[in-house]
C-alpha cells in the first residue's frame, strides 16, 4: 500500500491585516484500504495541525505521535523562509502521521485530510452530531467541492 502526502502552495490569507494567516494545500494519493477517497486536496491552517496533533495524542495512548514545527514568533530571516520551513516540517508530520497504523485509525485525521469541514464540524461528526457520517462527509466532499466525479447534467 502506498500513500503518498504533499504540503504544498502555502498562502497567505487576510493579506496586511492583524487577523492574516497562512493555509497550506493538502494533496493526498493513495491506494490503501483505510482511506475512504483515493485522492483528496484541502487547505489547513497551522493551528488546525496543532488541534490534529492534540487530538491523535489524546487517543494514540503510547504511541508517540510526530513533532509539529514550532510555532516561533522571532524568526530570523525572511517570512518566505519560514513559511517554507514549515511547510516542509508540516509534511514531514503527516507523513509520519499516514505512516503510523494507530493513528490511521482516528477518524478525526481523515476529516482533517479528506473533507474541509472546520474543527467544530470534525468534532460534531466524529461525537455523531453531525449530519453526515464520518465516510458521507469524506465522499460528499469528494464529489462536489473537488470535481473529481463529474455530475451527469440534469435535462428538463
Amino acid at each position: 500500500e502506498l500513500t503518498t502526502v504533499r504540503v504544498q502552495d502555502p498562502r497567505v490569507q487576510n493579506e496586511g491585516s492583524w487577523n492574516s494567516y497562512v493555509d497550506y494545500k493538502i494533496f493526498l494519493h493513495t491506494n490503501s484500504k483505510a482511506f475512504t477517497a483515493k485522492t483528496s486536496c484541502v487547505r489547513r491552517r497551522y493551528r488546525e495541525f496543532v488541534w490534529l496533533r492534540r487530538q491523535l495524542q489524546k487517543n494514540a495512548g503510547l504511541v508517540p505521535v510526530p513533532e509539529l514545527p514550532g510555532k516561533s514568533t522571532f524568526f530570523v530571516g525572511s517570512t518566505d523562509e519560514f513559511i517554507e520551513k514549515r511547510r516542509q516540517g508540516l509534511q514531514q508530520f503527516l507523513e509520519k502521521v499516514v505512516q503510523n497504523v494507530v493513528l490511521l485509525s482516528d477518524s478525526r485525521l481523515h476529516l482533517f485530510l479528506q473533507s474541509q469541514l472546520s474543527v467544530p464540524e470534525i468534532e460534531a461528526c466524529v461525537q455523531g452530531q453531525g449530519s453526515q457520517t464520518v465516510t458521507e462527509a469524506i465522499l460528499h466532499y469528494a464529489m462536489s467541492n473537488c470535481g473529481w466525479v463529474q455530475e451527469e447534467e440534469t435535462r428538463p
